[in-house]
């Protein structure tokens, strides 16, 4: 693939669109330890489910304005009537389903962390606070755990490809390809 600045990238960043390569360049791989940045990612992952997340991705200042700036105690009181307004929204994807479970997730989100202070020291437990280099996958056994626990929890549109996704995007996961320009070399075997 070609790309105007050399730099070599992962084979999914798309050259023709600048978002898309600039999320891929800016943030998809870094490690995230702020709770109302982890929680936005959540949302949008979970409303990527069965669409592109180039669709998300365009529509993600969209959803900022209709979701209270992804502020998860806001979300977690919306009504019937704010989940009818939000459906009838052409700035997001309009699923009543996703629309329910953003509040319901919400409001699961706090709960956890009140449980461990900060989603964030949820999360990074299961990973004792390192970041795992995994490359070629859609699902993993921590993917898997970890889309358990939050659907025990009762948390929707949190499979483990979700959740495996989710992973990768807050750099839980380090899945960027061993010739891409934001893998450090020598690759890293485990752990940044």
């Amino acid at each position: 693939m070609e790309w105007n600045d050399g730099k070599k990238r992962c084979a999914w960043a798309d050259p023709k669109d600048e978002a898309y390569m600039r999320y891929h360049d800016e943030e998809w791989g870094v490690p995230v330890h702020d709770d109302g940045k982890l929680f936005e990612m959540l949302l949008l992952e979970s409303f990527q489910a069965g669409l592109s997340w180039a669709c998300i991705l365009h529509k993600r200042e969209h959803f900022r304005r209709a979701f209270d700036g992804f502020d998860a105690k806001a979300i977690a009181g919306y009504d019937d009537a704010k989940c009818e307004a939000l459906a009838r929204d052409a700035g997001i994807i309009r699923n009543r389903l996703k629309i329910r479970a953003a509040v319901t997730n919400a409001q699961i989100f706090g709960a956890i962390q009140r449980e461990y202070g900060t989603f964030d020291a949820y999360l990074w437990r299961w990973t004792k606070g390192k970041t795992v280099v995994e490359r070629g996958a859609a699902t993993s056994p921590l993917s898997d755990a970890i889309s358990e626990d939050l659907r025990k929890r009762g948390m929707k549109f949190v499979g483990s490809t979700i959740i495996y996704s989710y992973l990768q995007a807050v750099g839980v996961l380090f899945s960027h390809e061993a010739e891409c320009w934001r893998t450090p070399a020598p690759c890293p075997k485990a752990g940044l």
